[in-house]
């Protein structure tokens, strides 16, 4: 029981953090309750570094979240003023699910290689094969006439 407390409030932050990025603020909170309540019943099978197993079924609430509802969007955060932060999330938004997922899991959530492969359920080979396809497609993304004429259409503003 305090294992589980001290891994609760160690842990509870980066998975609720996780949670908002992927399903919205309005799901988060239910997300990263339902995580927790997972992880009690099944606290014989968490490892020592809980996080990624947290994020692991954190990842699977947030695909059924999805199935059941239609309207779950990464870019759910509050406007920014400045237009780098804009443009990248637009950029960001503008990949598919897999690459968006291997690129927060590693910028906005911290974790390293080896964690993030544990939450996607690969090899950290392969993490690295994708996080790196991602990072392309990504700078591509940033880079696209449309991003460009958006740049012009701010910096005129």
């Amino acid at each position: 029981m305090e294992d589980f407390s001290a891994v609760y409030r160690e842990c509870y932050p980066r998975v609720l953090a996780y949670a908002a990025s992927h399903a919205g603020l309005r799901l988060a909170e239910d997300i990263t309750s339902e995580t927790f309540t997972i992880a009690w019943h099944k606290s014989d099978q968490m490892p020592s570094n809980a996080l990624p197993w947290l994020l692991g079924i954190a990842r699977n609430l947030v695909r059924s979240a999805r199935r059941q509802t239609t309207h779950i969007e990464l870019t759910d955060f509050p406007a920014e003023d400045d237009f780098a932060v804009i443009e990248l999330r637009a950029a960001l938004a503008s990949l598919s699910e897999a690459d968006q997922e291997v690129l927060t899991l590693i910028a906005w959530h911290g974790l390293a290689a080896a964690e993030a492969a544990q939450v996607l359920g690969c090899t950290t080979a392969t993490f690295f094969v994708r996080l790196h396809r991602a990072r392309r497609r990504l700078q591509a993304a940033l880079w696209t006439p449309n991003f460009d004429r958006a740049r012009a259409s701010w910096k005129t503003s």
